[in-house]
Parts: C-alpha cells; sequence; structure tokens
C-alpha cells in the first residue's frame, strides 16, 4: 500500500486498517518462526506499511 492510496482512506478505515496490518504482521512472524516463509521480503513490507499508517494516523491527529 502506497502512500496516495493512504492519503485516501479516512481516519476510521485507516484505523482498522492499521489494526488489520498489525494481525497480520504477527501471522507472518509466527509462520516464519515455525517454517521459513518462501518470501521473507513481506515482512519488511508489513512493517513498512504499519509504519506509513500510524504515521498519517498521527499526523491527522495533530493536526485536528
Amino acid at each position: 500500500m502506497n502512500y496516495n492510496e493512504i492519503k485516501e482512506l479516512t481516519t476510521a478505515e485507516l484505523a482498522e486498517r492499521l489494526s488489520e496490518e498489525k494481525s497480520s504482521y504477527m501471522n507472518l512472524k509466527l509462520t516464519h518462526a515455525l517454517s521459513p516463509l518462501e518470501n521473507p521480503l513481506q515482512i519488511r513490507e508489513a512493517r513498512k506499511t504499519i509504519a506509513r499508517l500510524s504515521t498519517e494516523l498521527s499526523s491527522r491527529s495533530t493536526e485536528e
């Protein structure tokens, strides 16, 4: 998910998407600990997406 797509989401959608991404990230980490993932870069991308979502949420909260 790139930054332009994130900017188009509402604040409620951002919060929902953030919780989904966090649970997906934890699932990826658990799966990778048990057996190696085919593409371990998915973990890095999930972390970056979580950071982007968190940044946008915090910037919106400071604007208001």
